[in-house]
């Protein structure tokens, strides 16, 4: 009975979501349709106590505040004075200036939580300064796609405060153990560059100027605001002093007093940040509270008891199941953006993952680092599409660009299995 219903959600799911509905509607109605038809349980009451029992959650009061903080940065100069200020440290690392877009993608990922605005925001003011001084187009494009992912998985994170929800996991731990893997993924991706900037002398320009110690350090005041910010955020989660909601208020304020600071703190952006965080947080939301419900749902159904049994009687490794879901997810990451796949995918995975003795913090970055790799695969890769709206290039060529960064991830992830402690040692240094 569990294969039927299991099959007939599914199919119901695909004809809701082809046609059009909300994810987070489409979530509800397979709830719904799915209590009436495979178990005795009324829908309402159970959908009420689900939904609000998750929304009223005080974890989740982080999210919409990182999301505004994201959106109040935007506005700002940060990108150009982050170039600024890294510019002058990077001439004589082979591929110069094209470091500037892993390491500008990694701090700014560290401020803002998204993927999309950290590609978007460093490929604004990157892409026409490097076209201009004549670095190759298939790098410039293939770094800001690769590094960009990187929104997702250097705290604070959005989706690590989705899935953390999800899975009922600490989101400080959530952050604190994306900090090497985003470390790891940022070293990889530049080692790439120097890789490839050996191999092809002749297409990397060279140094403009030739700039003292003291006119380095004079640059550097440029990341003076990005360095506070990320120090304040993150420094207050990882010394114990704040809660993830309570470092989110700290970012909001200090975002607030870097825009005033730089000028661009008007009555206009004030209310367009808000509005836009508001937008997008009623749109995850409204995801989350469907998977509430389908969660509730799946669990009288009895479906993931029966397929985590299932699982368990084809006697796969640890190994041969993650291998398995990495596929997986990368093929949903074809179709669904990272966050619908994280909430329609862990209700049913996650009693599988735990049967299986897999650490759901380790998961949750592996998870994550799998969900980057379907930013940059086609045809729904969401860095892809920003990238092409700033180059005008087809998303098959900036695919083609991104390829390298995708393989990268890949070794990222067998590192990660390798070396399970790159996730789990510092949150049990830093809170036990």
């Amino acid at each position: 009975m569990e294969l039927t219903a299991a099959l007939v959600l599914i199919g119901l799911m695909v004809l809701l979501l082809a046609g059009g509905l909300w994810i987070g509607l489409s979530l509800m109605a397979i709830g719904i349709l799915g209590m009436l038809g495979f178990t005795t349980r009324a829908p309402g009451d159970g959908m009420a106590v689900a939904i609000w029992s998750h929304g009223s959650s005080w974890t989740l009061t982080a999210l919409p505040l990182f999301l505004w903080m994201g959106e109040i940065l935007f506005r700002t100069r940060l990108s150009q004075e982050m170039f600024k200020g890294l510019s002058p440290w990077l001439e004589r690392l082979p591929g110069r200036l094209l470091h500037t877009n892993v390491i500008g993608c990694t701090l700014f990922a560290a401020v803002s939580g998204s993927s999309a605005a950290t590609c978007a925001t460093i490929g604004k003011i990157a892409m026409p300064e490097l076209s201009r001084r004549g670095y190759p187009e298939s790098m410039v494009l293939g770094t800001l796609a690769g590094a960009g992912t990187l929104g997702l998985l250097i705290p604070p994170s959005i989706i690590m405060i989705v899935y953390g929800v999800a899975a009922d996991v600490s989101i400080s731990k959530l952050f604190i153990g994306g900090v090497l893997p985003g470390i790891l993924l940022a070293s990889l991706f530049m080692g790439w560059v120097v890789i490839w900037s050996l191999m092809n002398r002749d297409k990397i320009p060279p140094a403009d100027l030739k700039t003292s110690f003291m006119q380095k350090l004079a640059a550097s005041r440029n990341l003076i605001p990005v360095v506070l910010l990320i120090a304040g955020v993150l420094g207050s989660i990882y010394s114990g002093i704040a809660t993830a909601t309570e470092a989110a208020a700290i970012g909001v304020i200090g975002s607030l007093i870097i825009a005033a600071a730089q000028k661009s703190l008007t009555r206009e952006s004030f209310i367009a940040g808000l509005m836009g965080a508001t937008r997008l947080y009623c749109m995850i939301a409204l995801i989350l509270a469907g998977s509430a419900f389908l969660t509730l749902a799946m669990g009288y159904i009895g479906l993931p008891r029966h397929l985590a049994e299932w699982i368990g009687t084809l006697n796969l490794t640890p190994g041969m199941l993650l291998f398995a879901l990495a596929i997986f997810f990368v093929l949903l990451g074809c179709f669904l953006d990272g966050i619908s796949i994280i909430v329609l995918t862990m209700a049913v995975l996650l009693p599988t993952i735990q049967a299986a003795g897999i650490d759901p913090l380790w998961f949750g970055v592996f998870v994550i680092v799998v969900v980057e790799m379907a930013q940059i695969t086609p045809p729904v890769g969401f860095n892809l599409f920003v990238l092409q709206a700033l180059s005008g290039k087809q998303i098959s060529t900036i695919a083609c660009y991104a390829l390298p960064y995708f393989l990268l991830m890949v070794l990222a992830l067998i590192l990660l299995y390798v070396f399970p402690g790159l996730v789990t040692w510092l949150p049990g240094q830093m809170m036990g």
